[in-house]
């Protein structure tokens, strides 16, 4: 029994540790890109089916991150849901801005609309580190 309360104990730390590591990354990931790139494995692979955005790198990650972030204005974030296993963290939210430049690849939006953007992340986690970050969006044009 005791093997079965230590496993158990293991798989919470786990848990919390990936709810962690994802907090870090929703709040600074605009604020200092550089800083959430520890946060991935080496072999990253971030997914944004919607836009049809692959990349799987670090360097391209933050690339993206950097000229994504340049062309948004008016940030409010509302966050929904957040959740996690051993293995996955599911991130709910809305984010509402301004789309003020180009570097949102593939944006369903012309420059200048306010957006209210349904994000969810699926973070795949691999020892207490992001292994695969997948983001659904759903984009809706604001007054």
């Amino acid at each position: 029994m005791e093997q079965v309360v230590e496993a158990m104990d293991r798989g919470d730390e786990m848990v919390a540790r990936n709810l962690a590591v994802a907090a870090e990354h929703i709040e600074n990931e605009a604020r200092d890109p550089a800083s959430v790139m520890d946060l991935y494995t080496d072999d990253i692979v971030l997914e944004v089916p919607g836009r049809g955005l692959y990349l799987d790198s670090k360097a391209a990650i933050e690339a993206n991150y950097r000229r994504m972030f340049a062309s948004l204005a008016e940030v409010e974030l509302e966050p929904l849901d957040r959740f996690a296993t051993e293995s996955r963290v599911v991130d709910d939210m809305k984010v509402r801005f301004r789309l003020i430049g180009e570097g949102m690849v593939n944006a369903p939006v012309a420059i200048g609309a306010r957006v209210e953007l349904r994000l969810v992340h699926v973070f795949h986690m691999r020892g207490g580190r992001i292994a695969r970050e997948i983001v659904h969006e759903e984009w809706r044009t604001i007054g």
